[in-house]
């Protein structure tokens, strides 16, 4: 059999954070995929589970020696021989050798490498590029959200939400936007160093600056005036991802935010206005993991008008999204396959949304690698959104870069999602 998979390999790897993660080769004779499983810093407590090897005398317990010895002796006995066009079949394989929700036993980092892994190998093996595995049609470019200024776990500044992001909505293509956000993302850089000093421009886990901002406006009007300052305020709007999670008091019910703490309604109203005072078309996790009435709420107050991404609420687990659906807690879902942990998984959460309404945002994670998959996977599903960080650090600009390259090879036939970025068009 032509695509029958005849070796599967695993390695312990670094990734963009310096901690070990899993490497995986999947080979059908001469074709081979290989693939890198990402790492969040701020997880939901649904995600499925990465497998890490807790001795302290290596990388500090991090170490990743036992889910690359579950790619190397237990899934590979399970899926050699298989098709790797095969993807579904391949994933169910590895779910059952699983045998847990949460991918406790092999590992959510072995089971994602290898998922990917398969299909970059079924690529290879009929001559196409990943994205044609995924929908021979694909033909629709996202609208970037670029996270530029970090907050949060990804900064350590008294900043409390996570992300600030540009979305270049107004672009004729993406070529055009990639270059308005570095445009912008550059200006940014000279008055955070003008304001804060020339410390400002360190930058955080996804290549955002860091300054020492401790209150929310204060981010938003830096990337208001920055966007100004490249000359692009008609064709760039802002996002947020204010991670609520991390700064959440469970005891209190309370929100520490801008030196303060906020309880739910006043969060609700803060959102709300902010929204209404910013060119804001997208709000993440504006609450915390397991606050569905307050994404309710916030949802049918401006959700007509804003696009309500829920991360950590959902963790693009099909079941959580399935009750989010039924109590109309958000208008999109953020999706990243190491929260589920298998390709299949993924496609099927997105078309759990799509399919009622909402957008799906495919979105990277702090602890990157220079895989470039996601890039492909965004422009097969058509969502018409990715979330893979600043145009800075490798880990990020592999993703934009392979963004270009399929735009190049779509040539005509591409078109961008623009202002229609809340519309799909798998």
């Amino acid at each position: 059999m032509a695509n029958e998979i005849t070796e599967v390999k695993a390695r312990e790897v670094l990734d963009s954070r310096g901690n070990p993660t899993v490497e995986v080769e999947v080979w059908a004779g001469t074709a081979v995929g290989r693939a890198m499983a990402p790492s969040g810093a701020s997880t939901g407590a649904n995600e499925a589970m990465e497998l890490r090897d807790g001795d302290i005398k290596r990388y500090g317990g991090k170490g990743v020696l036992k889910a690359v010895s579950n790619v190397n002796a237990k899934i590979a006995e399970a899926i050699t021989g298989c098709d790797c066009t095969k993807q579904a079949d391949i994933d169910k394989a590895i779910i059952e050798l699983d045998g847990t929700d949460n991918k406790a036993n092999l590992g959510a980092n072995a089971t994602v490498a290898t998922s990917i892994a398969v299909a970059k190998c079924a690529a290879a093996s009929k001559g196409i590029p990943l994205y044609k595995i995924l929908n021979p049609q694909a033909s629709l470019m996202p609208v970037p959200m670029l996270n530029v200024l970090n907050g949060g776990k990804h900064a350590g500044t008294k900043l409390s939400p996570q992300e600030f992001m540009i979305m270049p909505v107004g672009a004729q293509n993406f070529r055009e936007a990639l270059r308005m956000a570095a445009e912008t993302y550059h200006a940014l850089g000279k008055i955070v160093t003008e304001r804060y000093g020339s410390s400002a421009k360190n930058v955080g886990d996804e290549g955002g600056y860091a300054p020492n901002m401790t209150m929310t406006r204060e981010a938003l009007e830096c990337l208001t005036k920055a966007i100004e300052t490249a000359g692009y305020s008609e064709e760039i709007s802002l996002a947020i991802d204010p991670a609520a999670s991390s700064f959440y008091d469970g005891n209190k019910k309370t929100y520490f935010l801008d030196g303060k703490n906020m309880r739910v309604q006043e969060l609700v109203d803060f959102w709300a206005e902010l929204a209404e005072t910013y060119p804001i078309v997208s709000i993440e996790d504006p609450f915390h993991e397991e606050d569905f009435d307050s994404f309710a709420e916030l949802t049918e107050k401006i959700g007509y008008r804003v696009q309500i991404v829920g991360d950590d609420i959902f963790v693009t687990n099909a079941k959580r999204i399935k009750t989010g659906i039924e109590k109309h807690v958000a208008n999109s879902v953020l999706i990243k396959l190491n929260q589920v942990g298998t390709v299949t998984e993924t496609i099927n959460a997105i078309d759990l949304a799509c399919s009622n309404g909402w957008t799906a945002v495919v979105s990277h994670r702090s602890g990157e690698t220079e895989d470039s998959m996601i890039a492909d996977f965004v422009v097969g599903m058509g969502t018409g959104q990715i979330k893979t960080g600043a145009p800075a650090r490798g880990e990020r600009t592999a993703k934009y870069n392979q963004l270009l390259r399929i735009a190049e090879e779509l040539g005509s036939r591409a078109k961008y999602a623009g202002k229609s970025f809340r519309l799909r068009a798998r």
